[in-house]
């Protein structure tokens, strides 16, 4: 697979997709311009407060590394803003990006995303089957993450294959998780380039070919 990624070799590469083992800022600031159909990012959530969760029956601290905090509010969305500009930029006039994350980030995300432009499609409630236990007994439990779809701007003509993801989903298009844990999302608009990237300081990053 070919890839316009200047000066950084791949980790890996085949005939359908290739992987970097890089800065994910230093990746998305070398690929061309206006190339990518469709973007994944799973930015950190920033957990690692001094929070508790629970890992094999235990409760333990949540520390997950120096990627994971922040200090400030304004670093937060300075970090945010800074990596969907980014993105912006390698994206195609028509493309999307699909963004998860949790309330401890995802809302920063979306205002970061109108901020630069982009108009939020759809908010999608993934419900996690198997959460961590409610440890503090203090409130609910937190059994969702976020999904945003977003184009790059409000003119954008971006590609939703209604007919398509009703066939999929037996004529129901209301409940679309299942089938994007499936990739089958994917083929609602139908990319012929997708990047997954993990926007962590020192992360891996993949741009995947989709045959339709």
């Amino acid at each position: 697979m070919t890839i316009s990624v200047y000066g950084i070799k791949p980790y890996y590469v085949d005939n359908v997709s290739a992987l970097y083992r890089n800065d994910t800022f230093e990746v998305l600031s070398k690929m061309t311009p206006e190339s990518i159909d469709l973007i994944f990012a799973d930015p950190p959530y920033f957990l690692s407060n001094g929070g508790i969760s629970c890992s094999g029956g235990k409760a333990v601290r949540v520390d997950k590394g120096e990627w994971d905090k922040v200090s400030t509010l304004q670093e937060k969305h300075q970090f945010n803003r800074k990596w969907i500009s980014l993105c912006k930029r390698v994206l195609k006039p028509d493309g999307t990006i699909w963004i998860s994350g949790t309330m401890h980030n995802i809302y920063s995300v979306g205002m970061a995303l109108e901020e630069e432009g982009f108009k939020i499609i759809n908010n999608i409630v993934w419900q996690k089957t198997n959460p961590p236990p409610n440890l503090a007994c203090r409130c609910f439990t937190h059994s969702t993450e976020t999904l945003l779809w977003a184009k790059k701007n409000k003119t954008a003509h971006h590609l939703f294959n209604y007919e398509l993801m009703k066939n999929i989903n037996e004529g129901c298009v209301d409940r679309p998780v299942d089938e994007f844990r499936r990739k089958k999302v994917w083929k609602a608009s139908d990319p012929k380039t997708i990047v997954f990237t993990r926007t962590h300081y020192s992360c891996f990053y993949e741009r995947r070919r989709h045959c339709s």
